[in-house]
């Protein structure tokens, strides 16, 4: 299905991503909820730790063609979509690319306008460049992970999005939009490198200005956003659920402690010697009731306390559901596309991309004949 013009301000915009796993897909997803036409250049036999096509959202209102990037004239069919293309995305490691014949000199050669990006954990170049990881060992390095849990417990893993997704895929989306609007203003294309460590460092910015100013302790649960103040974290109600306050300001702390019943420690919000007896009355507090009941007792005020949903439950939040932050499209529940437009509007305009079902229309579209004159693009297909 090709792109359907209005809908983003990305329209126009044409993206080649080659198939990968992680921040890759998940940035072309981006340019694609954004209005690019993305078109996923699938291999044989789909990615490594592939789910099933049917259901994998961050190849939503893409399409898919299949090249063996192995076979003579794979790299030449990647080229000539390249030759058509604003941005391209790649996620392999360094040097594979440029060994698969599509690396950047090439991809210029035919294109000088293009937009590269390029997506690893390491980067580029440096001792590491060459190695494996997942995102669990990139944000180690950097020193994030250390900051996140309870002391004297394992740092606590925040899934894939602090590295993957905001300190890899944000930031080449960012990257390859700034790259874009260079190239349209002086017709010069170029490289992005987007290195997860890079992004995820530079996440913390402010952690380090504070660390630097003495307004932070390099460890964790001893910090005012860390978990170690009593009025900014996580706690567990009657049901074993959990509420969340961030009632920082001196007005908000105010309307906590009084909508929690303790307004005895009003005083206790500046007073850190106080800060183990506030953390135990409050945590008595929230065991007498349950979530659903805290959530009734904190609704319309200013206290800063919200319930902490699980991810079937967030799409019924009533705020969330209000806004449409989540969609329903082809029978799956996904968060919609974000953010927002006001001469723009985005909106999934299709379903996860089966490998190799746009080959044909890719190649009508994209002028690409020789696309679809191969055995291997009709592989996969569901």
């Amino acid at each position: 299905m090709a792109t359907t013009p209005g809908q983003g301000p990305l329209t126009g915009v044409r993206v080649v991503e080659l198939a990968g796993i992680g921040p890759g897909p998940f940035a072309a997803m981006l340019l694609a909820d954004l209005g690019a036409d993305v078109v996923r250049v699938d291999r044989p036999g789909g990615p490594g730790l592939g789910i099933d096509p049917a259901y994998d959202i961050t190849n939503r209102s893409k399409r898919s063609v299949i090249v063996d990037l192995k076979a003579p004239d794979g790299a030449a069919r990647v080229l000539d979509l390249a030759a058509r293309a604003d941005v391209l995305i790649e996620g392999y490691r360094p040097g594979v690319a440029e060994r698969l014949g599509v690396g950047p000199d090439a991809c210029h050669a035919r294109n000088p306008r293009l937009v590269y990006g390029r997506m690893t954990g390491w980067g580029q170049d440096g001792p590491l460049a060459d190695r494996a990881g997942h995102d669990i060992a990139y944000i180690a390095r950097t020193g994030t992970l250390g900051m996140i849990g309870t002391p004297g417990e394992p740092p606590a893993v925040p899934a894939n999005l602090l590295g993957d997704y905001a300190g890899g895929s944000l930031y080449l989306v960012v990257g390859v939009l700034a790259a874009l609007h260079h190239a349209r203003a002086t017709g010069e294309g170029q490289v992005v490198d987007a290195a997860i460590v890079d992004g995820t460092a530079h996440l913390s910015a402010m952690i380090h200005g504070m660390l630097a100013a003495g307004g932070w302790q390099d460890r964790r649960g001893a910090n005012l956003l860390d978990g170690g103040c009593p009025y900014y974290g996580t706690y567990e109600t009657a049901d074993g659920r959990y509420m969340a306050v961030g009632a920082l300001e001196p007005h908000f702390y105010e309307e906590f402690v009084t909508l929690l019943g303790l307004p005895e420690h009003t005083g206790a919000r500046t007073d850190t010697g106080r800060w183990g007896e506030l953390r135990e009355a409050v945590a008595a507090r929230f065991r007498s009731r349950t979530r659903d009941e805290w959530t009734a007792v904190f609704d319309g005020t200013d206290a800063c306390v919200a319930p902490v949903l699980t991810l079937g439950e967030a799409p019924h939040d009533p705020h969330l559901a209000a806004r449409g932050t989540f969609t329903d499209h082809g029978g799956l529940t996904q968060p919609a596309p974000a953010p927002r437009f006001s001469a723009t509007p985005t909106a999934v305009r299709t379903g996860p991309a089966r490998p190799g079902e746009g080959t044909a229309d890719v190649a009508r579209d994209w002028d690409v004949p020789g696309l679809s004159a191969h055995p291997e693009t009709t592989k996969g297909l569901a």
